[in-house]
C-alpha cells in the first residue's frame, strides 16, 4: 500500500508542473495581441518576418546550449521528414500572417474565433481528410459551428474569412505535425521550420528597407528590441507546450487550449473595444455551445476508454 502511495507522488507533481506550463503557454499565447499592439507601426508583413529572422536566432542559441545540433542536421537530412516540416512551415507562416494581420487593423474579436471554432474544425478535418466517424455529439458540434459561421457571416456582412483562414490553417498544421510525431521534439521542429522560412523573411526584409517601409531601425532602439524579443516570445510558450504535452492527458490539454482565444477575446473587447452587436453574440454563443458538446464528448471516451484499465497500475499515467 505503502508502495502504491509512493508511486502517486511523482504523478501528482508532474501532472501540477504539467497545468503551469500549459496555463503559460496557452496565457502567453492569449496575451499575444498586446505584444502586437505595442509594435506599430510596423505592419503585419514585417512583424510575421522579424518573428521568423530572431526566432533563428534564439533556436540556435537554444540549440548550441541544448547541445541539439545533431537533432536538426538529422531532421535536415531526412527527406521526408523536411518535406513535411517545410508544409508545415508554410502553413503557420500563412497562420502568424493572417492572426497579425487580424489584431492590427482592427480584427481581434474575429481572430480570436479562429482559435475558438478550430477544434470543430479539427474534427472536420478527420471526416474529411482521415475519413472518421463522428459520433453524434461531434455531429451536432460540426452542425453548430457551421450554422455559426453563416450567422457570423451575416453579422460581419460577409464572411468571416480571418477566423476560417486562422481555424483552417492552425488545423492543417496540426495535422501535418501529428505525421511527424515524437520524432521531432518542440525546439528542433521550430529550428527547421524556421529555417525553411529565413529566405523568404529575408527577402521581405530587404524589400521593405529599400521602399522604406521597414520600421526596425527607424523607430529607435525601445521599438528595434521589442521587435528582436519576437524571438523569444514565438519560442517560449512552444517551449513551455511541449512541457505540458509530455506531462498531461491529451483531455487536460484540450481543456486548457480554450485559455488563449478566452484571453484574446477580452482583450479584443477590453483594450482594442471592438463591437460586439447582438448577432455575434449569437455566432459566438453557437460556436461556445459546440466547444461545450466536445468537451463533454471527450470526457465521455476517456471515461469510457479508462473502465477496462482500473486494475493497472498507478504509474501508468505519469508517462503520458
Amino acid at each position: 500500500m505503502s508502495r502504491t502511495r509512493t508511486s502517486q507522488r511523482p504523478a501528482r507533481s508532474d501532472n501540477a508542473t504539467g497545468i503551469l506550463f500549459g496555463i503559460g503557454a496557452y496565457g502567453l499565447w492569449g496575451m499575444l495581441p498586446l505584444y502586437f499592439l505595442i509594435l506599430l507601426p510596423a505592419t503585419a508583413v514585417e512583424i510575421v518576418a522579424n518573428r521568423v529572422l530572431w526566432s533563428l536566432i534564439f533556436c540556435a542559441l537554444l540549440l548550441t546550449v541544448l547541445r541539439s545540433w545533431g537533432k536538426v542536421r538529422a531532421a535536415l537530412a531526412n527527406r521526408r521528414m523536411l518535406g513535411t516540416l517545410t508544409v508545415a512551415a508554410l502553413l503557420i507562416a500563412v497562420n502568424w500572417l493572417v492572426y497579425t494581420y487580424g489584431v492590427t487593423n482592427g480584427h481581434a474579436v474575429e481572430a480570436s474565433l479562429g482559435y475558438f471554432i478550430n477544434p470543430i474544425v479539427s474534427v472536420l478535418l478527420g471526416v474529411l481528410v482521415l475519413r472518421e466517424k463522428l459520433r453524434p455529439l461531434q455531429w451536432t458540434a460540426v452542425g453548430m459551428g457551421l450554422v455559426a459561421v453563416v450567422v457570423l457571416a451575416v453579422g460581419y456582412g460577409n464572411v468571416p474569412w480571418i477566423a476560417l483562414a486562422l481555424a483552417f490553417s492552425f488545423g492543417f498544421y496540426g495535422f501535418v505535425k501529428k505525421r511527424v510525431g515524437p520524432s521531432v521534439d518542440a525546439v528542433t521542429s521550430l529550428s527547421v521550420e524556421t529555417a525553411v522560412l529565413t529566405p523568404i523573411a529575408a527577402g521581405v526584409m530587404i524589400w521593405l528597407t529599400l521602399s522604406g517601409g521597414a520600421t526596425l531601425t527607424t523607430e529607435g532602439p525601445g521599438h528595434f528590441w521589442i521587435m528582436a524579443a519576437s524571438g523569444v516570445i514565438t519560442a517560449v510558450p512552444l517551449i513551455f507546450f511541449g512541457a505540458a504535452a509530455r506531462r498531461l492527458p491529451l483531455t487536460t490539454i484540450g481543456m486548457l487550449q480554450y485559455l488563449a482565444p478566452v484571453l484574446q477575446f477580452i482583450l479584443a473587447l477590453t483594450v482594442f473595444g471592438e463591437e460586439m452587436p447582438l448577432e455575434r453574440w449569437v455566432g459566438f454563443g453557437l460556436v461556445w455551445v459546440g466547444l461545450a458538446l466536445l468537451t463533454v464528448d471527450m470526457l465521455r471516451t476517456v471515461r469510457k476508454n479508462a473502465r477496462p484499465r482500473r486494475g493497472t497500475p498507478l504509474e501508468e499515467p505519469a508517462g503520458v
